[in-house]
Protein backbone atom coordinates (compact mmCIF):
# COMPACT_ATOMS: atom_id res chain seq x y z
CA UNK A 1 0.00 0.00 0.00
CA UNK A 2 2.84 2.38 0.91
CA UNK A 3 4.64 1.52 -2.33
CA UNK A 4 1.52 2.36 -4.34
CA UNK A 5 1.19 5.72 -2.55
CA UNK A 6 4.85 6.46 -3.16
CA UNK A 7 4.52 5.66 -6.85
CA UNK A 8 1.43 7.88 -7.07
CA UNK A 9 3.27 10.78 -5.36
CA UNK A 10 6.25 10.42 -7.68
CA UNK A 11 3.95 10.38 -10.68
CA UNK A 12 2.22 13.56 -9.47
CA UNK A 13 5.55 15.34 -8.97
CA UNK A 14 6.72 14.26 -12.41
CA UNK A 15 3.49 15.48 -14.00
CA UNK A 16 3.86 18.87 -12.26
CA UNK A 17 7.47 19.11 -13.37
CA UNK A 18 6.43 18.62 -16.98
CA UNK A 19 4.06 21.60 -16.69
CA UNK A 20 6.77 23.93 -15.38
CA UNK A 21 8.81 25.74 -18.05
CA UNK A 22 12.50 24.84 -18.24
CA UNK A 23 13.50 28.12 -16.62
CA UNK A 24 11.32 27.50 -13.55
CA UNK A 25 8.24 29.31 -12.26
CA UNK A 26 7.57 32.55 -14.11
CA UNK A 27 9.80 31.67 -17.10
CA UNK A 28 6.79 31.66 -19.43
CA UNK A 29 5.62 35.05 -18.16
CA UNK A 30 4.15 36.93 -19.89
CA UNK A 31 2.21 34.45 -22.00
CA UNK A 32 1.93 35.30 -25.71
CA UNK A 33 -1.20 37.26 -26.49
CA UNK A 34 -1.96 38.30 -22.92
CA UNK A 35 -2.05 41.90 -21.76
CA UNK A 36 -1.22 43.28 -18.33
CA UNK A 37 -3.68 45.44 -16.46
CA UNK A 38 -2.19 48.56 -14.88
CA UNK A 39 -4.68 49.82 -12.32
CA UNK A 40 -4.44 53.55 -11.65
CA UNK A 41 -6.48 54.24 -8.49
CA UNK A 42 -7.27 57.81 -9.54
CA UNK A 43 -9.21 59.55 -12.29
CA UNK A 44 -7.65 60.26 -15.70
CA UNK A 45 -5.54 63.39 -15.91
CA UNK A 46 -4.03 63.26 -12.43
CA UNK A 47 -0.34 62.80 -11.64
CA UNK A 48 -0.53 59.02 -11.20
CA UNK A 49 -2.38 58.67 -14.49
CA UNK A 50 0.11 60.90 -16.31
CA UNK A 51 3.13 59.01 -14.97
CA UNK A 52 1.50 55.65 -15.79
CA UNK A 53 0.76 56.63 -19.37
CA UNK A 54 4.23 58.13 -19.77
CA UNK A 55 5.82 54.70 -19.32
CA UNK A 56 3.09 52.12 -20.09
CA UNK A 57 3.68 51.77 -23.84
CA UNK A 58 7.46 51.31 -23.62
CA UNK A 59 7.10 49.17 -20.50
CA UNK A 60 4.86 46.81 -22.46
CA UNK A 61 7.32 46.68 -25.35
CA UNK A 62 10.20 45.97 -22.99
CA UNK A 63 8.36 43.17 -21.20
CA UNK A 64 6.73 41.76 -24.34
CA UNK A 65 3.09 42.28 -23.34
CA UNK A 66 0.91 45.40 -23.66
CA UNK A 67 0.03 47.32 -20.49
CA UNK A 68 -3.57 48.51 -20.41
CA UNK A 69 -4.20 51.45 -18.06
CA UNK A 70 -7.39 50.99 -16.04
CA UNK A 71 -8.49 54.06 -14.03
CA UNK A 72 -10.38 53.06 -10.88
CA UNK A 73 -10.55 56.23 -8.81
CA UNK A 74 -12.21 56.89 -5.47
CA UNK A 75 -11.57 56.94 -1.71
CA UNK A 76 -8.11 58.44 -2.03
CA UNK A 77 -6.87 55.53 -4.10
CA UNK A 78 -8.30 52.82 -1.85
CA UNK A 79 -10.88 51.52 -4.35
CA UNK A 80 -8.39 50.78 -7.10
CA UNK A 81 -5.85 49.42 -4.65
CA UNK A 82 -8.43 47.04 -3.21
CA UNK A 83 -9.11 45.66 -6.69
CA UNK A 84 -5.45 44.75 -7.04
CA UNK A 85 -5.20 43.41 -3.49
CA UNK A 86 -7.90 40.87 -4.33
CA UNK A 87 -6.67 40.02 -7.85
CA UNK A 88 -4.96 36.70 -8.73
CA UNK A 89 -1.22 36.90 -7.97
CA UNK A 90 -0.21 35.95 -11.50
CA UNK A 91 1.48 39.13 -12.72
CA UNK A 92 -1.36 40.21 -14.99
CA UNK A 93 -2.78 42.82 -12.60
CA UNK A 94 -0.46 45.61 -11.42
CA UNK A 95 -0.94 48.81 -9.44
CA UNK A 96 0.62 52.25 -9.76
CA UNK A 97 0.46 54.31 -6.56
CA UNK A 98 1.53 57.67 -5.23
CA UNK A 99 2.22 59.05 -1.74
CA UNK A 100 -1.43 58.52 -0.76
CA UNK A 101 -0.68 54.78 -0.61
CA UNK A 102 1.56 55.25 2.44
CA UNK A 103 -0.51 58.09 3.93
CA UNK A 104 -3.87 56.29 3.84
CA UNK A 105 -3.07 53.93 6.76
CA UNK A 106 -2.81 56.98 9.04
CA UNK A 107 -5.80 58.85 7.58
CA UNK A 108 -8.35 56.07 7.00
CA UNK A 109 -9.68 54.09 9.96
CA UNK A 110 -10.68 50.95 8.07
CA UNK A 111 -8.94 50.28 4.79
CA UNK A 112 -10.31 47.18 3.01
CA UNK A 113 -6.76 45.78 2.80
CA UNK A 114 -3.50 45.71 4.73
CA UNK A 115 -1.20 48.14 2.94
CA UNK A 116 1.92 46.12 3.79
CA UNK A 117 0.64 42.55 3.58
CA UNK A 118 -1.73 42.80 0.58
CA UNK A 119 0.88 43.84 -1.97
CA UNK A 120 4.32 42.88 -3.21
CA UNK A 121 6.63 45.74 -4.19
CA UNK A 122 8.13 45.83 -7.68
CA UNK A 123 9.89 49.21 -7.84
CA UNK A 124 9.58 52.89 -7.15
CA UNK A 125 9.23 54.21 -10.68
CA UNK A 126 9.74 57.94 -10.21
CA UNK A 127 9.66 60.75 -7.70
CA UNK A 128 8.25 64.23 -8.21
CA UNK A 129 10.13 66.64 -5.94
CA UNK A 130 8.21 68.91 -3.60
CA UNK A 131 9.49 72.32 -2.60
CA UNK A 132 8.64 74.60 0.30
CA UNK A 133 7.91 78.01 -1.19
CA UNK A 134 7.16 81.36 0.40
CA UNK A 135 5.47 84.53 -0.79
CA UNK A 136 8.06 87.33 -1.36
CA UNK A 137 6.48 89.29 1.50
CA UNK A 138 8.00 86.76 3.93
CA UNK A 139 11.29 88.21 5.15
CA UNK A 140 12.98 84.84 5.64
CA UNK A 141 15.13 83.65 2.74
CA UNK A 142 16.42 80.41 4.27
CA UNK A 143 14.91 77.61 6.33
CA UNK A 144 16.80 78.69 9.45
CA UNK A 145 15.52 82.25 9.06
CA UNK A 146 11.98 80.98 8.50
CA UNK A 147 12.06 78.84 11.64
CA UNK A 148 13.51 81.71 13.66
CA UNK A 149 10.76 84.05 12.43
CA UNK A 150 8.03 81.49 13.18
CA UNK A 151 9.35 80.97 16.71
CA UNK A 152 9.43 84.70 17.34
CA UNK A 153 5.97 85.14 15.80
CA UNK A 154 3.78 82.13 16.68
CA UNK A 155 0.85 81.56 14.28
CA UNK A 156 1.64 84.69 12.28
CA UNK A 157 2.48 82.66 9.18
CA UNK A 158 -0.26 80.84 7.25
CA UNK A 159 0.44 77.71 5.23
CA UNK A 160 -1.89 76.66 2.42
CA UNK A 161 -2.48 72.99 1.61
CA UNK A 162 -4.32 71.04 -1.07
CA UNK A 163 -6.50 69.37 1.57
CA UNK A 164 -6.45 67.44 4.83
CA UNK A 165 -4.18 64.40 4.72
CA UNK A 166 -2.42 65.36 1.50
CA UNK A 167 1.35 65.34 1.07
CA UNK A 168 1.43 69.13 1.29
CA UNK A 169 -0.57 69.14 4.51
CA UNK A 170 1.45 66.44 6.26
CA UNK A 171 4.73 68.00 5.07
CA UNK A 172 3.66 71.14 6.89
CA UNK A 173 2.78 69.19 10.01
CA UNK A 174 6.15 67.44 9.85
CA UNK A 175 7.88 70.81 9.63
CA UNK A 176 5.91 72.14 12.60
CA UNK A 177 6.75 69.05 14.64
CA UNK A 178 10.45 68.87 13.85
CA UNK A 179 11.07 72.61 14.14
CA UNK A 180 8.74 73.05 17.13
CA UNK A 181 7.01 76.02 15.58
CA UNK A 182 3.40 77.19 15.34
CA UNK A 183 2.00 77.97 11.89
CA UNK A 184 -1.66 78.27 10.92
CA UNK A 185 -2.68 75.69 8.35
CA UNK A 186 -5.32 76.64 5.78
CA UNK A 187 -6.88 73.82 3.73
CA UNK A 188 -8.08 74.25 0.16
CA UNK A 189 -9.88 71.96 -2.27
CA UNK A 190 -6.82 71.16 -4.31
CA UNK A 191 -3.28 72.42 -4.84
CA UNK A 192 -4.38 74.89 -7.52
CA UNK A 193 -6.64 77.07 -5.35
CA UNK A 194 -4.02 77.04 -2.59
CA UNK A 195 -1.34 78.17 -5.03
CA UNK A 196 -3.54 81.00 -6.31
CA UNK A 197 -3.97 82.35 -2.77
CA UNK A 198 -0.26 81.94 -2.12
CA UNK A 199 0.58 84.00 -5.21
CA UNK A 200 -1.92 86.61 -4.01
CA UNK A 201 -0.30 86.78 -0.59
CA UNK A 202 -3.38 85.51 1.27
CA UNK A 203 -1.23 82.70 2.69
CA UNK A 204 2.55 82.86 3.02
CA UNK A 205 3.80 79.28 2.69
CA UNK A 206 3.04 76.07 0.82
CA UNK A 207 4.65 72.74 -0.01
CA UNK A 208 4.17 72.52 -3.79
CA UNK A 209 5.19 69.98 -6.43
CA UNK A 210 8.18 71.14 -8.46
CA UNK A 211 6.36 71.33 -11.83
CA UNK A 212 3.68 73.61 -10.37
CA UNK A 213 6.16 75.85 -8.56
CA UNK A 214 9.07 76.29 -10.99
CA UNK A 215 7.62 78.97 -13.28
CA UNK A 216 6.66 81.10 -10.28
CA UNK A 217 10.06 80.62 -8.64
CA UNK A 218 11.84 81.66 -11.86
CA UNK A 219 9.62 84.73 -12.24
CA UNK A 220 10.25 85.80 -8.65
CA UNK A 221 6.59 85.51 -7.66
CA UNK A 222 7.55 82.83 -5.13
CA UNK A 223 10.72 82.17 -3.16
CA UNK A 224 12.05 78.62 -2.87
CA UNK A 225 13.10 77.76 0.67
CA UNK A 226 14.13 74.10 0.30
CA UNK A 227 13.37 70.82 -1.44
CA UNK A 228 11.93 67.88 0.50
CA UNK A 229 13.79 65.07 -1.30
CA UNK A 230 16.92 63.17 -0.35
CA UNK A 231 18.92 65.05 -3.00
CA UNK A 232 18.60 68.16 -5.11
CA UNK A 233 16.47 67.97 -8.21
CA UNK A 234 18.25 68.03 -11.59
CA UNK A 235 15.53 70.47 -12.68
CA UNK A 236 16.53 72.92 -9.94
CA UNK A 237 20.06 72.15 -8.71
CA UNK A 238 20.38 75.50 -6.94
CA UNK A 239 17.59 74.75 -4.47
CA UNK A 240 18.93 73.08 -1.32
CA UNK A 241 17.23 70.15 0.40
CA UNK A 242 15.58 70.48 3.79
CA UNK A 243 18.37 68.33 5.24
CA UNK A 244 21.07 70.55 3.73
CA UNK A 245 19.22 73.58 5.06
CA UNK A 246 19.61 72.37 8.63
CA UNK A 247 16.84 69.86 9.25
CA UNK A 248 18.37 66.34 9.31
CA UNK A 249 15.81 63.59 8.82
CA UNK A 250 13.27 65.75 7.00
CA UNK A 251 12.44 63.72 3.93
CA UNK A 252 9.16 63.71 2.01
CA UNK A 253 8.70 61.73 -1.17
CA UNK A 254 5.80 61.78 -3.59
CA UNK A 255 7.12 58.55 -5.07
CA UNK A 256 5.15 56.75 -7.75
CA UNK A 257 5.61 53.01 -7.49
CA UNK A 258 4.52 49.69 -8.97
CA UNK A 259 2.95 46.85 -6.98
CA UNK A 260 1.46 43.44 -7.65
CA UNK A 261 -0.80 41.34 -5.40
CA UNK A 262 0.92 39.58 -2.49
CA UNK A 263 1.88 36.03 -3.35
CA UNK A 264 3.03 36.83 -6.88
CA UNK A 265 5.99 34.51 -7.66
CA UNK A 266 9.38 36.18 -7.32
CA UNK A 267 10.47 35.37 -10.91
CA UNK A 268 7.48 37.38 -12.17
CA UNK A 269 8.31 40.29 -9.85
CA UNK A 270 11.91 40.19 -11.09
CA UNK A 271 10.79 40.31 -14.73
CA UNK A 272 8.54 43.28 -14.02
CA UNK A 273 11.32 45.03 -12.09
CA UNK A 274 13.86 44.49 -14.85
CA UNK A 275 11.38 45.85 -17.39
CA UNK A 276 10.81 48.97 -15.27
CA UNK A 277 14.56 49.63 -14.95
CA UNK A 278 15.15 49.17 -18.68
CA UNK A 279 12.15 51.34 -19.57
CA UNK A 280 13.34 54.21 -17.37
CA UNK A 281 16.58 54.33 -19.39
CA UNK A 282 14.76 54.90 -22.69
CA UNK A 283 15.41 58.52 -23.81
CA UNK A 284 11.79 59.23 -24.79
CA UNK A 285 10.55 57.97 -21.42
CA UNK A 286 13.13 60.04 -19.55
CA UNK A 287 12.05 63.08 -21.56
CA UNK A 288 8.35 62.55 -20.83
CA UNK A 289 9.02 62.13 -17.11
CA UNK A 290 11.22 65.23 -17.07
CA UNK A 291 8.39 67.22 -18.65
CA UNK A 292 6.29 66.26 -15.62
CA UNK A 293 9.07 67.21 -13.22
CA UNK A 294 9.58 63.54 -12.33
CA UNK A 295 12.94 61.95 -11.56
CA UNK A 296 13.32 58.27 -12.64
CA UNK A 297 14.17 55.91 -9.77
CA UNK A 298 13.98 52.17 -10.52
CA UNK A 299 14.64 50.88 -6.99
CA UNK A 300 14.77 47.19 -6.13
CA UNK A 301 11.71 45.43 -4.65
CA UNK A 302 13.46 45.26 -1.28
CA UNK A 303 14.36 48.95 -1.31
CA UNK A 304 10.83 49.94 -2.24
CA UNK A 305 9.26 47.70 0.40
CA UNK A 306 11.54 49.16 3.08
CA UNK A 307 10.62 52.66 1.90
CA UNK A 308 6.89 51.90 2.13
CA UNK A 309 7.19 50.54 5.66
CA UNK A 310 9.24 53.52 6.86
CA UNK A 311 6.84 56.02 5.25
CA UNK A 312 3.79 54.41 6.87
CA UNK A 313 5.50 54.58 10.27
CA UNK A 314 6.53 58.21 9.73
CA UNK A 315 3.08 59.44 8.71
CA UNK A 316 1.35 57.56 11.51
CA UNK A 317 3.55 59.47 13.95
CA UNK A 318 3.01 62.83 12.21
CA UNK A 319 -0.77 62.43 12.13
CA UNK A 320 -0.90 61.39 15.79
CA UNK A 321 1.30 64.27 16.96
CA UNK A 322 -0.75 66.74 14.91
CA UNK A 323 -3.96 65.51 16.49
CA UNK A 324 -5.53 64.73 13.10
CA UNK A 325 -8.50 62.39 13.37
CA UNK A 326 -8.62 59.60 10.75
CA UNK A 327 -11.89 59.34 8.83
Amino acid sequence: MKSRRLLFSLAAVLSLALLIPAGGFGAAYPEPGRSIRLVVPFAPGGNVDIISRAISNELGQTLGAPFVVDNRGGAGGAIGSDIVAKAPPDGYTTLMVSASHVINPSMVKKLPYDTVKAFAAVSMVSDVPTVLVAHPSVQAKTLKELIAFAKANPNKLNMGTSGIGTVGHLSGELLKSMAQIKIEVVHYKGAGPALIDLLGGHVQLQFVSMPAAMQHIKSGKLRAIAMTGAKRSPAAPDIVTMQEAGMPGFLVSTGFGLFVPAGTPRPIIDKLHDAVVKTLKIPDVKKRLAEQGADPVGSSPEEYEAFVRSEITKWLKVVKEAGIQPI
